[in-house]
């Protein structure tokens, strides 16, 4: 049976600080290839292994069920298998329909599959037709709106500021009907999880206290890709606790389209000045050619995320050098 000196063998000196930190905010900065899975998962083990936290009382969140699952493994293989390991929808959904029957009352409405059959008949009662692709970057926008937590109105206002994805009428307007459709056959969509679990933990004390009673500790995986609506549920979720860990690299924000911003991970120390942080900087996957290259674009001054950049050091020695290649027009 392993103990909490076990989880910790194999660590190199920086993911065993990650490990070993105590339970306030603690902020990791991990560059690609530096193992921050590991890092974090090996965390989660030594808290429940040194007694610190009940396996059943961390909240792990990732941003996909595959990733949620392959961490939940990965626990399971350190002798901790009740942690709760989610995506932030995941996590929401099962609040509402915990809480829905006797919070709400009625039946919770239905999750719809797919934004795109609410779009066509939203643009079919403004009279408006439009190819698949076109139906895509709509519902694309209405994501990233509702990320953003913005209402119709709210996107009007702002609209000078976006590329419309429609021009034949004001984008608000499709946006509106869009959620009048939305309402009238009785669905949620992905965003309104996360916007009516918000809305139960800010405006619902007992529901509140109930889930901040449950959950002591939050971890939060490829914390650069979040948005401000993923952000204020989990503000929500914590309450007055600072119990929280969060790993990123803002180089690696990749659901901006969605409204991912890594200005969360990047504020992190300011918001949280108790904050402990920590750098994963040694690169397991890349040879040193490789990792020389990185470093050369990611720290590079005109890039405006060098300021928070981690500088990588290769592990894995010396192979060939990278080769700049052309590409056609479609990559």
């Amino acid at each position: 049976m392993l103990d909490s000196d076990d989880v910790l063998s194999g660590l190199d000196p920086e993911q065993r600080a990650v490990a070993c930190a105590p339970l306030g905010p603690v902020v990791v900065r991990a560059g690609a290839g530096t193992g921050k899975t590991r890092a974090i998962t090996h965390r989660i083990a030594y808290l429940v292994h040194a007694g610190l936290v009940p396996a059943e009382q961390i909240m792990a969140l990732t941003f996909t069920t595959r990733a949620a699952g392959e961490l939940a493994i990965r626990l399971r293989a350190l002798g901790v298998p009740g942690v709760q390991a989610r995506t932030f929808h995941s996590a929401a959904l099962r609040q509402l329909n915990h809480f829905w029957p006797h919070e709400v009352g009625g039946a919770m409405p239905t999750v719809t599959p797919s934004k795109s059959a609410l779009v066509t008949a939203a643009l079919r009662r403004l009279g408006v037709s439009a190819n698949a692709a076109t139906i895509g970057d709509i519902a694309g926008e209405i994501e990233w709106a509702k990320s953003m937590v913005m209402t119709p109105t709210q996107y009007a206002q702002k609209a000078d500021d976006r590329a419309a994805p429609l021009t034949q009428v004001p984008f608000g307007q499709v946006f509106a009907a869009y959620e009048n459709e939305k309402l009238a056959r009785g669905q949620i969509d992905f965003e309104d999880v996360l916007l009516l679990a918000t809305a139960l933990m800010e405006e619902d004390g007992s529901a509140a206290e109930e889930v901040q009673q449950r959950y002591r500790h939050y971890i939060v995986d490829e914390y650069q890709d979040v948005s401000p609506l993923q952000e204020r549920l989990l503000s929500a979720w914590l309450g007055d606790s600072r119990s929280l860990t969060v790993v990123g690299d803002a180089a690696q924000t990749i659901y901006s389209f969605a409204g991912a911003t890594s200005q969360f991970l990047d504020s992190f120390s300011r918001r949280f000045p108790t904050a402990q942080s920590f750098e994963l900087f040694r690169d397991y996957r890349s040879t040193s050619e490789v990792v020389a290259v990185a470093n050369a674009l990611l720290l590079a001054p005109q890039w405006q995320g060098a300021s928070t950049a981690v500088r990588l050091e290769a592990q894995r020695g010396s192979g060939p050098l990278p080769r700049l290649l052309p590409s056609g027009p479609d990559g």
